[in-house]
């Protein structure tokens, strides 16, 4: 589906995250992501970070000039919505430790309220650079869930990285999934540390895409198109691809590794 609606929320989560929020009466599942594009602007791929009814909503991080246009947008602005494109989670697993890096949470909390609301319990894993950075701690406690969190500085929980608590969490508790969306970095330690739990994981990828439609290849992930045989991967998939937390594509489509030019 597209349209060009108007904003009729703008919320600031942390320092670097704004929810907008939307009229969009195309169904949508946790997992999914849209094309939002700013008139006269590019177009920006954003996972749901709301998904249910007619009212749906993305959070966007400042990360670059784009972005940043789109966090600028204020209630009553018109964009284009074009979308959902993409797969979602599986709602089948009754016990779930979701592990979500900096703005990976907001994929990972339409998914943890829809698996709340069937029934199943939820563990949640946040992590960020420190406590202002949080992303919907409050949403996942809201929605019941078990929550741990983790800051690079130690301003609150774990003084280190997420990847510790999802360990720890794997060793003493038992789970029949883990979602994860973040950094590459940290999905594939939490991926290694759920395999020796014999636990199956599934990853939320972001990658550019200009097309959502598998055309373009500018979001190629070894055979894969993230747009279209993703975002959400089983992590079995991605552990053997050469690319998978070391190297992405720019706009050009040329292949940079993570920190890199």
């Amino acid at each position: 589906m597209r349209s060009i609606v108007r904003v009729t929320e703008r919320v600031v989560e942390t320092p670097s995250t704004v929810t907008l929020r939307f009229p969009f009466v195309a169904p949508a599942a946790p997992g999914q992501f849209v094309m939002i594009w700013i008139p006269g602007d590019d177009e920006l791929p954003m996972s749901l970070s709301y998904t249910v009814g007619g009212s749906k909503g993305v959070t966007v991080k400042a990360m670059g000039d784009t972005s940043r246009r789109v966090q600028s947008i204020r209630a009553g602005d018109a964009v284009g919505i074009r979308g959902p494109y993409g797969n979602r989670f599986d709602m089948a697993p009754r016990r779930i430790l979701v592990v979500g890096g900096g703005s990976g949470s907001a994929v990972l909390a339409p998914a943890a309220e829809a698996a709340v609301a069937d029934g199943a319990r939820v563990t949640a894993a946040l992590g960020a650079t420190q406590a202002p950075e949080l992303l919907f701690r409050g949403r996942f406690d809201a929605m019941g869930a078990q929550v741990e969190v983790a800051t690079d500085d130690g301003s609150e929980g774990t003084h280190g990285f997420v990847t510790t608590v999802a360990e720890r969490l794997l060793g003493t508790e038992p789970f029949d999934a883990v979602w994860t969306c973040g950094p590459e970095v940290m999905m594939q330690k939490v991926a290694v540390a759920a395999a020796s739990a014999k636990v199956p994981v599934y990853c939320s990828v972001e990658r550019h895409m200009k097309c959502a439609l598998g055309m373009c290849d500018a979001c190629a992930l070894g055979p894969y198109h993230v747009c279209v045989d993703g975002p959400v991967f089983p992590a079995e998939r991605l552990l053997p691809l050469a690319e998978f937390a070391h190297a992405h594509r720019d706009p050009s489509g040329r292949r940079v590794p993570f920190g890199g030019h």
